[in-house]
């Protein structure tokens, strides 16, 4: 795989590239850096004359450095994988333990609400039990009270009877001393009490 990567497809010139130069004696490092080699003609202009491929390998010293760049590549990516997995595991446990509160809190919240509803309803049926109680009471006392309206009535009656009764017998008693008076001619002794 090293190899692969090593190796580069790059296009071919169709134009004759420039004969090697002649072997020339050693020079100097600082005079092989000073040569410059002319830039190739441009791809774009030289895109219709040609269409062949040739493979360049590269020098084995940037494949090492390939290597070990790709090793501390893969140990970062290693890294920032092994990181990822930790962040998403905390942020799935973090939205766990936020369910699980949520569903915790909902369920005391419908307990409260089945309790408070369960008290409620015994309170009313207490309100009503009173209300009945009440009721029942204040009927009686409603038919205490007209028993003794009715027996105030009644003894009102007796009263007014007796009243009328003696009220009678007085004008009665009045009539008949009236009449001995004028059978006997003689007159009453006293006409007025208050004389």
């Amino acid at each position: 795989m090293a190899e692969e990567e090593a190796k580069k497809v790059e296009p071919e010139s169709c134009v004759e590239a420039p004969p090697p130069v002649a072997a020339e004696p050693p020079k100097d490092v600082a005079e092989e850096k000073a040569l410059v080699v002319p830039p190739p003609p441009s791809v774009e202009e030289k895109a219709d004359d040609c269409k062949a491929l040739a493979i360049v390998e590269k020098e084995p010293e940037a494949v090492e450095e390939k290597k070990l760049e790709g090793s501390i590549n893969r140990d970062a990516v290693l890294s920032r994988v092994a990181t990822e997995k930790r962040m998403s595991l905390i942020k799935a446990w973090e939205e766990s333990e936020k369910s699980k509160a949520e569903n915790k809190a909902q369920k005391k919240v419908s307990a409260i609400g089945a309790w408070e509803n369960s008290r409620k309803a015994t309170l009313e049926a207490d309100l009503k039990k009173i209300e009945e109680q009440l009721e029942i009471t204040k009927a009686k006392y409603i038919e205490k009270l007209k028993n003794k309206v009715a027996y105030v009535h009644k003894a009102a009656e007796e009263k007014r009877a007796n009243v009328e009764a003696q009220r009678g017998e007085e004008l009665l008693k009045a009539e008949e001393v009236a009449a001995k008076y004028r059978a006997t001619g003689t007159g009453p002794k006293k006409l007025l009490g208050c004389f």
